[in-house]
């Protein structure tokens, strides 16, 4: 039996649950197992919230019925470009349907990522091909590992329950909003990669796709810098930040089109601030809050926050010379002293330009402009927000200690963001801190972040496969995704879509 809405105190004990599902569900002698908790903080009394199964003592529960993957012939492998949430479960997918698939990533492992991504945290050194955004997860393991998602798909359920094999904690399959961590996400895929590998798969660290050999509008062959791997399939999962392959392909003419995406900062407030919004009294003894706010300007220029990052940080998240971007961490504890969230306003192409490419040099034009007014060391320019909704140059960092590392530099964000998006934020930013006491008073601005979404979309029909035979665009580079959930469902859907193709 199925019980929902039983809402409790947050000072409930294990007990006090079980009393109420025997008095809902009329089983005296009951087990239980709980389907979902979410935290309730909307009517002031902040309250958890179950969903939970029934049964006798003694009985089963009912078993979810898990994705069926049929057995393929494959006479070629097929080839991942990228090792993302997208690519890595797209050859999972693959590996199990027996095709020994092939990962070609140009960053690195997880492990050795990492120190590549310290080494520019603590001495500004980039590394381009290792660093938040290239290497073993995407750049979706170095963020707060957020599991939500705003599709409705079944498939999410599955994604779950493979992290979960990898070694995620059991409550991802029941938080209403589960999280992962960047600590462990580092784990998780790296137990997701040697899966791959034991059901026959290949994993090529440092090794870029280059090319693709076309014949006849088919698929011949992927080229990397180490050679040439003869197949029909290639799968892109290449990442929202793949610049020389958007390049390379629309060189190589692949359709392709620009899309709308989002630019603007990263606003850090003090935890505990943000907490005590949200909980009230409860603060203290819940985990850290976080918070999701929209609003459409006057114009109809949407303004939202983003990737919310609950005690977490400030990150580098550059992956070209000269150039600076940021981005939003948590670690699974969620217990640093600041939370931090994106807050973006949509850019369309009236705003870049008509080109395929336009949005992504508009993108790149900004965090060049970042590099030179943060002081040309990879620090980021920063402002307190009284100073931003002032109009003046920040000369201080203010009350809010920055976690951004390298560094940060006090200036004026108005001489770095186009006058749409700084109005767009003036006009959102009080009414952002009417929903949420305390938004609009003491935080600091850090930028720019943009790379909130693929700035290209490469078209695909409704086999999955581009207008060249055999070529599989997926995942959040490609324009189908945005997130680690919708990503990972997305590589899923093109992995049965490759399987079910070769079936044909």
């Amino acid at each position: 039996m199925m019980i929902s809405g039983i809402r409790l105190k947050v000072t409930h004990s294990s007990a006090e649950l079980l009393e109420k599902v025997k008095s809902q569900s009329g089983i005296c002698e009951c087990d239980y197992r709980i389907i979902k908790k979410a935290i309730d903080a909307r009517r002031g009394d902040v309250c958890y919230v179950y969903t939970v199964e029934a049964v006798k003592k003694g009985e089963s529960f009912k078993t979810s019925p898990r994705l069926q993957i049929p057995r393929a012939q494959f006479e070629q492998c097929p080839v991942i470009a990228g090792a993302g949430p997208c690519g890595l479960m797209c050859a999972y997918i693959l590996a199990k349907a027996g095709a020994r698939p092939i990962i070609l990533e140009r960053g690195k492992s997880a492990d050795r990522r990492v120190r590549d991504i310290e080494n520019f945290f603590i001495n500004g050194i980039l590394n381009e091909s290792s660093n938040v955004q290239f290497g073993e997860g995407g750049a979706g393991t170095f963020s707060d590992g957020k599991l939500t998602t705003r599709i409705n798909d079944p498939l999410c359920r599955e994604v779950l329950e493979i992290f979960n094999e990898c070694g995620a904690p059991d409550e991802i399959l029941y938080l209403a909003k589960p999280h992962l961590g960047t600590d462990r996400l580092i784990k998780i895929v790296s137990r997701l990669r040697t899966r791959i590998t034991e059901m026959g798969g290949e994993v090529h660290f440092e090794e870029k796709l280059c090319g693709i050999d076309i014949k006849s509008n088919r698929i011949r062959a992927a080229v990397s810098l180490n050679g040439e791997y003869k197949t029909d399939t290639v799968v892109l999962a290449v990442g929202h930040s793949a610049r020389d392959t958007f390049v390379y392909l629309e060189n190589s003419k692949i359709p392709m089109q620009s899309k709308a995406f989002s630019v603007g900062v990263r606003i850090e407030h003090k935890r505990a601030l943000i907490d005590s919004a949200q909980y009230g009294k409860y603060s203290e003894i819940l985990p850290a809050a976080d918070y999701n706010l929209s609003y459409h300007t006057e114009k109809g220029r949407g303004v939202y926050t983003f990737c919310m990052c609950p005690g977490g940080q400030v990150v580098a998240a550059a992956s070209q010379k000269g150039g600076v971007v940021t981005n939003g961490m948590s670690l699974y504890a969620r217990d640093g002293q600041n939370s931090n969230s994106a807050l973006l306003v949509g850019v369309t192409e009236k705003d870049f330009g008509g080109g395929v490419l336009d949005g992504m040099y508009f993108q790149r034009a900004l965090e060049e402009k970042a590099f030179e007014l943060g002081g040309r060391n990879y620090r980021a320019p920063c402002q307190q927000l009284v100073d931003f909704t002032a109009r003046r140059m920040s000369v201080s960092i203010g009350g809010i200690t920055p976690t951004y590392r390298p560094g940060v530099t006090p200036c004026d964000l108005h001489k770095l963001l186009p006058e749409f998006i700084t109005d767009a934020m003036h006009e959102a930013i009080p009414v952002f801190g009417r929903r949420l006491k305390g938004f609009d008073t003491d935080a600091l601005l850090t930028a720019p972040e943009t790379r909130s979404s693929s700035p290209v979309r490469i078209l695909r029909d409704s086999s999955m496969q581009s207008s060249i035979s055999g070529l599989y665009p997926a995942g959040e580079g490609a324009g189908y995704a945005g997130g680690i959930m919708s990503a990972a469902v997305d590589g899923i859907k093109c992995a049965l879509a490759v399987i079910n193709n070769h079936s044909k």
